[in-house]
Parts: structure tokens; sequence; C-alpha cells
């Protein structure tokens, strides 16, 4: 029987982040070159976005690339670009038809022409869904991200546009790049790793925190699903204390 039975439909996270990790390790696990575990990882990303839609969660992150991965070796970037390009113009039709909308956060001026290109087409294709949101953090860091949002507040108050008493936690928010999508609920991080690596830093305040040794190729379903019931085992209290929440 799926765990899916077991999820409680009025207690779904609106929103859920996914730090996709382990793609490579489990590719070296089998022998094979660490692109391998990326087009594995592809998979996974279409079982979980269809489970999603399927379960009616209105939010899904996934932080697809992150600034620092900029770092890594030159052609497992460029193979990461071109594995970009290639799901996106394979999936469009399937996100289309299942009333899937796709935005982007992240400094996407350093994506690579074609990779901006195809992203900005399916972006503007999608943009009419009303079902799911799917959002793709590429060349996102949270840091910078936040940097950002000061520079902008910043030149705000320097051309008087903007009291330094105005400055308020929403004020800091509608900068941000998640300005019109809202925190996450739920986060997830596949591959062994218990840390945020620079994801959504702001945003994931008050975020409950799945971590599980899966590797992200290997995360399906039911691994879905099994996060989602940990995550309605929680009791969030946002500061308060049981007993105010129950009155």
């Amino acid at each position: 029987m799926s765990l899916k039975n077991n999820i409680d439909r009025k207690q779904l996270p609106q929103h859920i982040a996914i730090i996709m990790d382990g793609n490579g390790r489990w590719a070296k696990a089998r022998n094979k070159e660490r692109s391998y575990g990326h087009q594995e990882g592809v998979v996974s990303v279409r079982k979980v976005l269809e489970a999603a839609v399927d379960l009616g969660v209105s939010y899904l992150t996934l932080y697809t690339f992150s600034t620092e991965n900029w770092k890594r070796p030159n052609e497992e970037v460029e193979a990461l670009m071109n594995l970009l390009v290639t799901a996106i113009h394979r999936e469009t039709p399937d996100l289309i038809k299942n009333n899937v909308r796709l935005k982007a956060i992240g400094d996407l001026t350093r994506l690579p022409a074609d990779a901006y290109v195809t992203l900005q087409d399916c972006i503007s294709q999608t943009a009419i869904s009303t079902g799911t949101t799917l959002v793709l953090a590429l060349s996102y860091s949270s840091r910078w991200e936040i940097t950002t949002a000061v520079k902008k507040i910043s030149i705000e108050v320097a051309e008087h546009k903007l009291n330094l008493d105005n400055i308020t936690e929403e004020m800091v928010s509608n900068h941000l790049t998640t300005y019109d999508i809202p925190d996450p609920d739920l986060l997830i991080r596949t591959g062994g790793e218990k840390r945020i690596s620079n994801f959504l830093l702001w945003q994931l305040s008050y975020a409950e925190l799945y971590f599980t040794n899966t590797f992200w190729p290997d995360f399906r379903e039911e691994e879905l699903y099994k996060a989602i019931l940990y995550y309605q085992q929680r009791e969030r209290r946002f500061g308060k204390t049981s007993e105010q929440l129950s009155c």
C-alpha cells in the first residue's frame, strides 16, 4: 500500500523546497560518470513533480544549480546546462498539460544564452497555468539574494524614496526574488548531508527540516510521501506554546 493513502490532504505543506543532493555519489557507486547521476536526477524531478501535482501542493522549489556550482569543472557545468536545456524542451508540453507554472529565481544573467532563452520560453508558455508552481533555483545563492535586496533598499533610502523607519521584515521579503512566493513549509534535503547550503536562508526561518540519506536519483514518490508524513507529525508553533495553539 502506498504511503500516499496515509496523507491528510487537509494538512499539506503549501510550499515544499528540496535540495537535490547525491547525484554524483549515486553515479560513482555504480561506476558511472557524474553526468549519469544528473540524468537520473531529472527522472526524479519528473516523478516528484507529478506526485506533488497529484496531491495538490501549491509550490515546489528545487535547488537546481547554486552560485557555488559555477566553480565545478567546466565539463560538468557545460553538461548540466545542456541537460537543463534538453529537460526543459522535453518537459514543457507535460507542464502545460498538467497545468504547472514554471518560475525561476537566481542570477539568471549568468546562464548560457541557449539555457536562458529556453528557460524564459517555458516560463512564458506556462504563465497562464493555475496549478502547482514549479520554481527552479538556478545560479542561486541566498547570500547573493539578500545582498542584492540590501543594495536595492539602500538605493531607495539614498534617493529619499524610503525612510529607515519604513524598513520592515515584510519590506525585506518584498525585495527578495521570492517576493511573490510564500515561504516554504517543508525543506527536504537528500543525500545524507544536514546543512542548508546557502539556500533560502531568509525564507526557511520557520520551515520544518527533513533530511534523508537517500540519494536524489533514488528519491521518488514514496520518499516524498514519507517526508510529507513527517511534516504532518510536527507541531508548528511559530514561537507560541502548544496551549496557545489549542485555544
